[in-house]
C-alpha cells in the first residue's frame, strides 16, 4: 500500500475539534465524528418516530461517553432530516390559509394537466393543502411588469385576515398575481398579518419564489408556510436540548440541492431540506469520486426504509429544478411528475424506490409475491429485531439466506433472531407457495432487487446513458448486501464499497458547503438582452447571497458565485438551465450554451426559433478550510468483530446452494485480489462478493468488488 493509502496513526480524539454529522432514516439515526485528521467516531441507534430528536440524543451521548468528549469539542453539526417530508407525507403540518388575486382562488385544484400515470383511470389529484375555506381572494392587480393596475383594497383586506385569525389558522401563504414582478401588495399584506398577529408565519411569494408560473409560486409559496410551523418547532428544540447537552457550536441543515444552510434559514424557507436526507449519500459519493478520479458513477443507496439511486459524472451530481412531494415513492422527477406537491427548489437528481431492508413482504390480490413500499421501520421493525414485528422484512430475508450476521447488527447493539425471521417467512409465505425457507428468502431477495434497479435504470437508461459504462457506489446499511446482483442486472462490471458505508450519508453530510439559491424572473427575447443590464441584475442577486451568507458567518473572502440562466424557445413551457459567468453574457454565447444543452437533453437544438431568457439564477457559496474529504479515514471505534463467527453459510440461489463463506473485517481484505465467495463484515453494514466475483482494498480504504475475471 503506498503512504497516500496508508491511514493515519491511532491516537486519542480528546483534544481534537470535531465536526459531527447526524443523519435521520426510517429505521437507524446515524451519527459521525470527524476531526481534521480524519479520525472518525460513529454511532448507529434505532429512530424513535414519536420524538427523533431522542435518538440523535442518545447517540451522540454514546460517542461522547465512549471517547471522553465535552461538547465544546464539537465546532460544528451537519443534519439531514425527514421533517418537512413526513410533515407533507402525513398531512400533520399547520393549519395554512392562503390569500391571493381575486379570481384565483382555485390555482391549488386546477393544478397543471400532468398526471403520473397516464391511463390509472383510478387517480386522484392529491388534497389541496389548503382547505377553500381558508383560501381568501383580495381586489388588486399588478401586471407582468410589476405596474399597479388596481390598487390593494386594504379595508377588504384587513377584514378578510381578520376572518382567517379568527378562524384558528396556524400559517398565511401570500401569492397574488405577477408578484414576482413587484412584491409590494404582498409586503402589505404581510405587514397587516404581522400586525394583528406577530406570531403567526406568514409567507409572500415574492421573498419565497419570485418566479414566473403561478401555479408553481404558488404551490412552493403554501408548502413552505405549511411545514413552517413543524420544523421551526423540531429545529428549535433540537437547538435547546443539544445547548442543554454542552454543544453549542452552529447547526447546520441540509438541503435538498446538496448544499447546507443555517438554522435560521431552514426555519424560514424549509421547502429547501424537503429531501435533506437523501442528497447527503449523493455529496459523499460525488466527494470520493474525485478523490479516486472515477469519472462516472452510478450511486446506490440502500437503507431501512427506501433504495435511492443517482448519477456523479466528473466528481459532480445532476439537479433538477423543482420537486413533487407528497406522491409517495419517487421513480424519476423527470418522467413521472404531477402526482404531489411541486415546490421550485433546486435539488438532486435522486430516484428513489420503497425496497429498503425494513420493506415489508406479502403476497397480493394476484397471488403474487410483494416487497414494500409499506416498511417496518424502526418501530417495531424487522420480525428479527424482536420488537414487535410480525411481518416478514427484506432484512429477515438476508438474515435467512446468511447474507447479514444473524447474530446482530450495529456492532452488537441492536440482536437479532435468524428463527424467528425464518419462522415468519416460512408461515406467512413459504407454505401459500410450497417452497422451502431459503428459496423463498432468495425471491424476496430478486425482487427487491428488481425494483431498486428500477431506480438505477430511471438515472442512466432512462436518460440515454448507458449503465454499463458506470462503476457502481453502494452504500448505506444494506448497499454492500444486494450491490452485486443489481451489478449483474445492469451489466455493471465493477461496484465500489466505501468506508463506514452504513453511516455514509452521516459522513456526507460534512462535505456539503454552505448555499443560498437566488432567482428572479427577467423575462424577455435574448436578441433583445442589454448585457449591461443583465449584468446589473445578477449582481443584485448576488449581493443578496453575500449577505445571507454573511448573517450565517462567513466573510467575503469566503464567498464565492455561481450563475445561471433559464432559457427556452418561444412556445416552450419549460426552460433549460445553463451557466452564465460573468464572461459568457453576450447574446451569442448563451445561445450557444442554450443549442447544447437543448440538444443533449432533447436530441435537437433549432437554430432559427427565437430563443427567450426566462429567469437569472445564482448560487452564493460560503466554504471554511477543514469541510473538505480528509486525505484518509481512521475509523477509531468500530467494535471489534473477533468474537463473531469467522465462516458462515450463505445461500446463493438454486443454481450455487449453500456455500461456507470466510468472514472478513475490512481492514483483512488484502490489497490484490480475492476470489469469492466471501463476506465482509462492518460495524454498520456487510459487503457480500459472491462466488465467481473478486474483492479487494484500494485507495482510501475503499472495497472495489469485480464481477469479471481475474
Amino acid at each position: 500500500m503506498s503512504p497516500a493509502e496508508r491511514p493515519p496513526a491511532r491516537t486519542q480524539p480528546s483534544d481534537a475539534r470535531f465536526r459531527v454529522g447526524v443523519d435521520i432514516g426510517g429505521t437507524f439515526t446515524d451519527i459521525v465524528f470527524l476531526d481534521e485528521d480524519g479520525r472518525v467516531l460513529t454511532a448507529k441507534v434505532l429512530s424513535t418516530p414519536d420524538d427523533y430528536n431522542r435518538a440523535i440524543l442518545e447517540g451522540l451521548a454514546q460517542v461522547m461517553g465512549q471517547h471522553g468528549l465535552v461538547g465544546a469539542q464539537v465546532r460544528e453539526l451537519m443534519h439531514g432530516t425527514t421533517i418537512a417530508t413526513n410533515a407533507i407525507l402525513e398531512h400533520k403540518g399547520a393549519r395554512t390559509a392562503l390569500i391571493t388575486t381575486k379570481g384565483f382562488r382555485d390555482v391549488l385544484e386546477i393544478r397543471r394537466l400532468r398526471m403520473p400515470v397516464l391511463f390509472d383511470l383510478s387517480w386522484e389529484k392529491p388534497t389541496p393543502l389548503v382547505a377553500r375555506a381558508d383560501r381568501i381572494e383580495v381586489d388588486e392587480r399588478m401586471d407582468h411588469l410589476g405596474t399597479v393596475q388596481r390598487p390593494l383594497d386594504s379595508e377588504q383586506t384587513a377584514a378578510a385576515i381578520e376572518r382567517l385569525l379568527a378562524d384558528g389558522v396556524e400559517a398565511v401563504a401570500v401569492c397574488l398575481l405577477n408578484a414576482y414582478a413587484n412584491g409590494e401588495h404582498e409586503r402589505e399584506i404581510a405587514r397587516l398579518i404581522l400586525a394583528r398577529a406577530p406570531d403567526v408565519p406568514v409567507c409572500v411569494s415574492s421573498q419565497v419564489l419570485p418566479e414566473i408560473k403561478e401555479y408553481e409560486r404558488t404551490s412552493t409559496t403554501v408548502v413552505n408556510a405549511y411545514i413552517m410551523p413543524v420544523v421551526s418547532r423540531y429545529l428549535g428544540s433540537m437547538r435547546q436540548r443539544l445547548e442543554a447537552t454542552g454543544i453549542r457550536a452552529p447547526l447546520r441543515i441540509m438541503q435538498s440541492s446538496g448544499g447546507a444552510m443555517g438554522l435560521e434559514a431552514a426555519c424560514e424557507q424549509p421547502i429547501h431540506i424537503i429531501e435533506s436526507g437523501p442528497a447527503s449519500g449523493v455529496v459523499g459519493a460525488a466527494e470520493l469520486a474525485r478523490r479516486l478520479g472515477h469519472h462516472s458513477v452510478l450511486t446506490f443507496d440502500m437503507g431501512g426504509t427506501t433504495a435511492k439511486a443517482s448519477m456523479v459524472e466528473n466528481g459532480s451530481f445532476d439537479r433538477v429544478a423543482s420537486l413533487h412531494v407528497g406522491a409517495g415513492i419517487n421513480i424519476s422527477g423527470a418522467l413521472f411528475s404531477g402526482g404531489g406537491y411541486p415546490v421550485r427548489v433546486p435539488a438532486i437528481d435522486i430516484a428513489e424506490v420503497g425496497a429498503g431492508g425494513g420493506s415489508q413482504v406479502t403476497i397480493d390480490a394476484g397471488g403474487s409475491l410483494r416487497v414494500g413500499p409499506e416498511s417496518a421501520g424502526a418501530s417495531p421493525g424487522p420480525v428479527c429485531y424482536g420488537l414487535g414485528g410480525n411481518i416478514p422484512t427484506v432484512t429477515d430475508a438476508n438474515v435467512v439466506l446468511g447474507f447479514v450476521n444473524p447474530l446482530s447488527l450495529a456492532g452488537g447493539r441492536v440482536a437479532l433472531d435468524r428463527t424467528r425471521a425464518a419462522a415468519a417467512i416460512d408461515e406467512q409465505v413459504a407454505r401459500r407457495f410450497g417452497r422451502s425457507v431459503e428459496e423463498v428468502a432468495w425471491g424476496i431477495h430478486l425482487v427487491a432487487d428488481a425494483l431498486m434497479a428500477r431506480a438505477l435504470r430511471a438515472v442512466s437508461s432512462e436518460r440515454g446513458l448507458d449503465p454499463r459504462g458506470f462503476v457502481l457506489m453502494a452504500f448505506g446499511g444494506n448497499g454492500g448486501v444486494h450491490a452485486a446482483t443489481l451489478a449483474r442486472l445492469l451489466g455493471i462490471s465493477r461496484f465500489l464499497v466505501p468506508p463506514v458505508s452504513g453511516v455514509f450519508s452521516a459522513l456526507g453530510l460534512l462535505f456539503a458547503p454552505t448555499e443560498h439559491h437566488l432567482v428572479q424572473t427577467y423575462k424577455r427575447p435574448l436578441a433583445q438582452l442589454d448585457p449591461a443590464s443583465l449584468e446589473a441584475r445578477f449582481q443584485a442577486l448576488e449581493a443578496d447571497g453575500t449577505a445571507a451568507l454573511t448573517r450565517e458567518g462567513f466573510t467575503v473572502g469566503e464567498v464565492c458565485h455561481e450563475r445561471e440562466a433559464d432559457l427556452r424557445y418561444r412556445g416552450q413551457s419549460t426552460e433549460v438551465t445553463v451557466p452564465a459567468a460573468a464572461c459568457n453574457l453576450s447574446v451569442q454565447a448563451l445561445t450557444e450554451a442554450f443549442a447544447f444543452a437543448h440538444e443533449r437533453r432533447y436530441g435537437f437544438a433549432s437554430p432559427e426559433e427565437t430563443v427567450e431568457l426566462v429567469n437569472l439564477r445564482v448560487t452564493a457559496r460560503g466554504t471554511r478550510r477543514g469541510t473538505g474529504m480528509p486525505h484518509a479515514l481512521d475509523v477509531l471505534d468500530a467494535p471489534a468483530l473477533a468474537s463473531a463467527p469467522r465462516q458462515r453459510r450463505v445461500y446463493f440461489g438454486p443454481e450455487t446452494g449453500w456455500r461456507d463463506c470466510p468472514v472478513l473485517a475490512r481492514e483483512a481484505v488484502a490489497p490484490e485480489w480475492q476470489a469469492g465467495p466471501l463476506l465482509v463484515d462492518e460495524f454498520d453494514s456487510t459487503t457480500v462478493v459472491p462466488p465467481g466475483c473478486w474483492v479487494r482494498r484500494g485507495g482510501w480504504n475503499v472495497l472495489e468488488v469485480s464481477l469479471d475475471a481475474h
